[in-house]
């Protein structure tokens, strides 16, 4: 699958896209799960819920937004494949997590629901074609092709892994 470029999305997407290094985007997914479970595996119930300031986001909560912006985006994905031309608004982030309750559920939960969307979405991006990767949907305001999406996805499970490690304290 094609690279995007950064006219195939909105400017802000160019911050994740611009993490994944070059290689085979579906590998890279899966290697990506891979390192995520890695990281999260050993955190426990407690260290879950650690803050590394007061007013941020709880281990599980960042995971819980990593969890909805995967699901959010695969569905874009799938719209924008299908033809859809709605023009999908942006999602307040802060607002699903206060509303979400991720306290209620395990880390291990949150990742179990990564990994199957995950998994779901290998497949619909290796389904993919040039013509339908190349398909133009609206999300943020601003066109996006659907190749995007996974190297999108792919960069900001980098991004949110490097803030689990520098500001979390995870290894």
């Amino acid at each position: 699958m094609q690279r995007p470029t950064p006219a195939d999305h909105h400017p802000y997407f160019q911050r994740y896209v611009g993490r994944v290094p070059e290689g085979d985007i579906l590998e890279l997914l899966r290697e990506g799960l891979e390192s995520s479970r890695a990281l999260l595996r050993h955190v426990d119930e407690e260290r879950s819920e650690h803050r590394y300031a007061p007013g941020k986001w709880t281990v599980k909560e960042l995971w819980g937004h990593v969890v909805d912006s995967e699901r959010i985006f695969g569905v874009r994905c799938l719209a924008i494949i299908r033809g859809e031309t709605y023009a999908y608004p942006p999602f307040d982030e802060d607002a699903y997590v206060k509303t979400a309750r991720f306290e209620r559920r395990s880390l291990a939960d949150l990742f179990a629901e990564f990994e199957h969307l995950r998994r779901s979405h290998l497949h619909l991006f290796a389904s993919m074609d040039d013509e339908e990767g190349a398909r133009l949907g609206w999300s943020f305001g601003a066109p996006i092709r659907a190749r995007s999406v996974p190297w999108i996805l792919a960069g900001h499970e980098i991004h949110h892994r490097a803030v689990l490690v520098e500001r979390y304290g995870l290894v």
